[in-house]
């Protein structure tokens, strides 16, 4: 009988400008990961590259390309799901990039692409503004893809504010929701645990979000403090480092059902009442 348990980990990184310094980073993280038996591992959003976005364009990839194609090798090597939190893929647009996950299988073989579908256009006066679809081509699409032991649900970063995403996730059978990140340092503080916990507890879902932290030479800051969650939103691992690190947790998909069936909040939703209200915007 195939094992409901897997060993999964959050790579923390603190990355930079130097993409291969990043990569070479993350593959080290991912090592330390799976010594600590690991058979799951996630990178942050932006892993291999976290700097100005005039350089966007020169940094992005095709996928599959030479970034993956190393990656790949790790994922085989050690036998292990390798989840690219994120990094910059080429587009048809000329003047914008995909912020793209990829997920490579035990074999090598990229089996999944997820393009972050919510950009990160923000205005708080004071603490944080940022536009990043000046620069990133918005994805069209949710994907759900088996890692070995689960359903993985996909998101990337800001995704994290839109209920709506993660409730069609796990209506369509994900049960583990993966949160790749390069969180602001201003909404970090009030709102990143909330908002994890929160997907976690509505879902009865375990949340996975490796994220990046500290600050690079050019001023760029992340809020880390990377967690794994569990769908009674018990915070399983959690980083309190301004830097790299790795978190490891042993998840166990029964706990998704066991949660499910108590309070089973997929099966008792009520589409028939949402639309007793129109779409903003649309026809009464």
């Amino acid at each position: 009988m195939a094992s409901s348990t897997v060993r999964v980990a959050a790579v923390q990184l603190a990355s930079s400008s130097d993409t291969e310094a990043n990569i070479r980073h993350a593959i080290e993280g991912t090592l330390s990961a799976v010594a600590s038996g690991a058979t799951y591992v996630q990178l942050p959003e932006y892993f291999n590259y976290r700097g100005p976005t005039s350089r966007y364009l020169e940094v992005a990839e095709s996928i599959p390309g030479p970034t993956t194609a190393r990656l790949a090798e790790v994922a085989a090597s050690n036998n292990i799901t390798l989840h690219v939190g994120s990094m910059l893929e080429r587009s048809p647009d000329p003047s914008r990039s995909y912020n793209t996950s990829v997920v490579i299988a035990p074999s090598g073989e990229i089996v999944a692409t997820y393009r972050k579908g919510h950009l990160f256009d923000i205005n708080v006066p004071g603490e944080v503004e940022q536009h990043e679809s000046r620069n990133i081509a918005p994805g069209d699409r949710l994907v759900i893809t088996d890692a070995p032991g689960f359903a993985l649900g996909l998101s990337v970063c800001f995704d994290l504010r839109f209920t709506e995403m993660y409730r069609r996730l796990a209506s369509h059978g994900a049960a583990v929701l993966a949160v790749p990140s390069s969180f602001a340092v201003a909404t970090g503080r009030v709102h990143w645990e909330v908002l994890l916990r929160a997907r976690a507890i509505e879902n009865h879902a375990y949340v996975i979000a490796a994220a990046q932290a500290g600050t690079t030479a050019e001023g760029i800051a992340s809020f880390g403090h990377s967690m794994i969650i569990g769908p009674w939103g018990e915070v399983l691992a959690e980083s309190d480092v301004d830097g790299e690190d790795v978190l490891i947790a042993t998840i166990d998909t029964r706990e998704v059902d066991r949660r499910r069936s108590q309070i089973a909040v997929l099966a008792l939703q009520r589409p028939d009442l949402y639309r007793s209200l129109p779409e903003p915007g649309g026809d009464e």
